[in-house]
């Protein structure tokens, strides 16, 4: 039994370094990183995407008819209806586009946030004078599961969330993750891409994941530690004690027959 235990506590070990993120970063490394390094800093629109959209102007007037009104009683009890401007979702279609008042269909899946606001702002400067646009991604989030403190949705507030970053609103990696093997899951043009990435190595920095992008799944497996820990441990053990058991009553056995 003490052999057992003994076993698993050597397999159990998870070293200092296995354990160290960017662990080849220095100075040097960084220098020569930043030489392909491209930093991003909005978001691109995707299919699925809910966007608020605002559109002002100097003569408000001329911008009514852009913005998508809430129809409510003037006062209870009469007939007289207000419409106010309010921030509501225009939803990206499966083909990319979206569906705006007096505009009709803007295409624009593919596009930055900034991308997006001029596109919108060429549109309506064919019919208003100086059109400011307001755009905002609603509910952007990604999800971290598996080997981490708290699992769950990290929200995508500002167009920029780095892994390094999810990992650390979700508690960070437990001793049991795996660094060098973290699976992400992203859907991108319809399609479920699928990529492993190395949190060891600086190079993670250039990987086209190291950014993530709305419903991104980051998946942290379970090192060999935890995969004894969880299943194999109780039945182990389990055996060893039957043997060990079956051991004692042949010694018993055979001593007796020796008297």
């Amino acid at each position: 039994m003490v052999l057992a235990l003994l076993a698993v506590c050597a397999t159990g070990c998870v070293t200092q370094k296995q354990m160290t993120y960017l662990r080849d970063a220095d100075p040097a490394r960084a220098e020569q990183l930043n030489a392909t390094f491209t930093p991003q800093s909005e978001f691109v629109i995707r299919q699925g995407d809910a966007l608020t959209i605002f559109v002002s102007a100097l003569d408000q007037e001329a911008v009514v008819p852009y913005n998508l009104p809430t129809v409510v009683y003037a006062t209870p009890g009469t007939e007289k209806l207000q419409t106010t401007p309010e921030l509501q979702y225009y939803t990206v279609d499966t083909n990319g586009d979206i569906e705006m008042p007096v505009l009709g269909k803007i295409h624009l899946a593919g596009l930055k946030e900034s991308e997006a606001v001029d596109t919108l702002k060429a549109r309506l400067s064919q019919q208003v004078l100086n059109p400011m646009v307001q755009l905002h991604l609603v509910n952007a989030k990604v999800a971290v599961m598996g080997e981490v403190a708290r699992p769950g949705t990290v929200p995508l507030s500002n167009g920029r969330l780095t892994i390094l970053e999810a990992l650390a609103a979700a508690g960070d990696m437990t001793s049991y993750g795996r660094r060098d093997n973290v699976l992400i899951t992203r859907e991108c043009n319809g399609k479920i891409e699928m990529q492993r990435v190395d949190l060891h190595s600086a190079d993670l920095v250039n990987s086209p994941y190291y950014y993530l992008q709305q419903n991104d799944v980051i998946y942290v497996s379970p090192n060999k530690v935890r995969a004894i820990s969880s299943t194999n441990v109780s039945l182990w053990l389990s055996m060893v004690s039957t043997v060990a058991s079956a051991a004692t009553v042949i010694v018993t056995v055979v001593n007796a027959a020796n008297k």
